[in-house]
């Protein structure tokens, strides 16, 4: 079994099994487990209502530690007042008591429909099945345990050196619809071997998030669920990170390819998705402006449906950053699709219409606004809007 997700870092075990939460009896429970404790940190959904399992590991991780995370799918555990807060409790105390440590050193996370209670009974059998059955090939079992409409795992993993130390970062996170940039935008555990102070990890985190889960959007909505997690349980022996030097920069740039990689798998994944799109504005006049445009643009309903309908017809595109409420000189903007110009100041072209339907046909499109009017650069990743969104989503209980 490959190990290119979070158990690829050393000391952390996984595994992921069926207590019978979903009805097709696919796995739904994901245990992690640092050998020591590790320190934490987490970003967490900004939709005013948050789901209780989320709100346990929001309050908790605020120590700035953590020894596991335990993550069901197949119910939110969201939207059940004093019940749902009670059963997260139960849900950390249990496996607490397995793996030897405090409660509030267990992370949580629950996906799936919101407003039905947890089976505890189920959940405590799957809690105990997991924990006896954690091993340090368990992180493709754990990514398969905490899908929901996703249609596959998505994992991924970075060596790299600091003092001649071997590093690790691994990641999985699950991810298909209700997904926007408002971090976070889905559930996501990241661990890590490196040795770092709790205040770089947090701000590595938070940096990271802001150039790789906050630039995915499916659909434009945002679960009350979701949330980023990383663990950090310095085995690999190097001298502690504690200040932003060259041995920060390095691990950064690692989380970072390992967090966008996972995005783009998201994106991918979208729900009925065909097509990955990854949307680049150029000569933005301001970073707030650059992400008006770009977030209007993933969101498009008439944009999206364009790129699964292998149209052309950019003036969705540049109409969409239009009411994005950014202010740009429209007769100023080319828009290319891959590298052919559909739109040259602003103006349309007799562009190659065939070219244009080869590149469309690409399970990966890049788009490129340039506004010709400051010194931004930005990206975000989107997927197209076909059919198949409508049906999953139009019968998402049943």
């Amino acid at each position: 079994m490959s190990n290119n997700g979070i158990t690829a870092p050393r000391g952390f075990l996984a595994s992921g099994v069926s207590c019978g939460l979903k009805n097709n009896g696919m796995k739904d429970l994901a245990m992690v487990v640092s050998e020591n404790i590790a320190v934490a940190a987490g970003i967490f959904t900004t939709n005013v209502v948050k789901g209780h399992s989320l709100l346990w590991t929001k309050r908790n991780i605020n120590n700035g530690y953590a020894r596991a995370m335990v993550i069901n799918s197949g119910c939110a555990n969201a939207c059940l007042g004093a019940r749902g807060d009670e059963d997260a409790a139960d849900m950390a105390q249990y496996a607490s008591s397995l793996i030897g440590c405090r409660p509030e050193e267990v992370m949580l996370g629950s996906t799936g429909v919101i407003g039905f209670p947890l089976d505890m009974d189920k959940i405590r059998k799957g809690i105990k099945d997991a924990f006896s059955s954690l091993s340090r090939q368990g992180g493709t079992l754990a990514a398969e345990a905490i899908m929901t409409t996703d249609t596959f795992s998505k994992q991924a993993s970075k060596k790299f050196t600091i003092d001649d130390k071997a590093i690790t970062i691994g990641g999985m996170c699950k991810g298909s619809g209700m997904i926007h940039p408002n971090m976070a935008t889905m559930i996501s555990l990241i661990t890590a071997d490196v040795a770092i102070s709790r205040e770089m990890l947090d701000k590595a985190l938070r940096y990271v998030a802001e150039k790789s889960f906050n630039r995915v959007s499916v659909d434009g909505d945002t679960s009350v669920c979701d949330q980023l997690v990383i663990m950090a349980n310095g085995l690999a022996g190097n001298t502690p990170i504690i200040s932003e030097d060259s041995n920060y920069d390095t691990f950064v740039s690692a989380l970072l390819e390992v967090s966008v990689n996972l995005s783009k798998m998201l994106a991918r994944d979208g729900e009925g998705a065909t097509k990955l799109i990854e949307i680049r504005v150029k000569g933005c006049q301001d970073t707030e402006s650059a992400h008006l445009i770009l977030n209007a643009i993933a969101k498009s309903p008439l944009v999206k449906t364009a790129f699964f309908g292998q149209d052309a017809n950019w003036g969705r595109i540049l109409t969409a950053a239009g009411y994005s409420g950014a202010s740009f000189n429209p007769d100023l903007v080319d828009i290319y699709l891959g590298d052919l110009m559909v739109c040259n100041n602003g103006a349309g072209l007799s562009f190659d219409e065939e070219k244009a339907l080869e590149i469309l046909k690409k399970d990966e499109i890049i788009v490129t606004l340039d506004f010709k009017s400051g010194q931004v650069d930005d990206k975000m990743w989107t997927c197209d809007l076909s059919y198949d969104y409508v049906k999953i989503n139009g019968s998402y209980r049943s």
